[in-house]
Parts: C-alpha cells; structure tokens; sequence
C-alpha cells in the first residue's frame, strides 16, 4: 500500500488508496497513452509535475504492483515505465471516471469560477 494504510473499509477505499492525489490518475493515463515511457518522457506528458514528485509517485505505484520499472545496464543509466495487468485493469477502471469529467468540466469550472469569463 502506497501510505501504509490499515484494512481497507470497502473496494473504493482501496482503490481510492492506490490513485488518491493530482498525479497518480495523470501518470496512469500517460502510460496508458504512451505505452512504456522513460522518466523525461513521462515528465513531459504529466504537465506541472516536479521530478521529485514524479519520482515519488512513480515508486508509491511500482509498490502496490501497479506500475513496472525496467533498469537497463547501460551507461548511461536507462529506465523505462509501464503499466502491469494489475495498471491496466486500473486503468479500464478509471475510463468511466474520466469520461464523466468529459462531459461535466464545464459546468464543474463553472461552478469552481464562477466570475471568470468564458472563452468563445
């Protein structure tokens, strides 16, 4: 578990447990997208996420077996990203999740700002 939690109350507690935060749903949806990703090239396709940051979510991801890493004996060091099974099921998961937010971010921005303008 990626905080240490104790049991878990229900399915939703787990899973909540294991994307909770800005960046972990982010991560998940790059490497859906892109497939195996190095480092830099994650951190390109997270926009505003620090490397620190990164890199600790990435290893909060590798522990709940949700995301493999490949060290590659090479100088320079090569270290590649990808999702498991396990990732991937998550990420089947989350698609209703997002499509959701597809359709409602209007009226959630809206809501968030409401005195700011709308662009046309």
């Amino acid at each position: 578990m990626s905080k240490g939690k104790g049991p878990y109350t229900c399915g939703l507690d787990a899973a909540v447990d294991v994307v909770g935060g800005k960046w972990k749903p982010m991560i998940l949806w790059a490497l859906h997208a892109g497939g195996t990703l190095r480092f830099g090239e994650l951190r390109r396709h997270v926009s505003g996420v620090s490397e620190k940051v990164l890199s600790q979510q990435l290893r909060e991801l590798e522990a709940d077996g949700i995301v493999h890493r490949e060290v590659y004996g090479e100088v320079p060091p090569r270290v590649e990203y990808s999702l498991t099974d396990l990732g991937e099921t998550l990420n089947t998961a989350l698609l209703p999740l997002g499509e959701w937010g597809d359709r409602h971010m209007r009226e959630l921005i809206d809501r968030k700002h409401p005195n700011e303008a709308h662009s046309a």
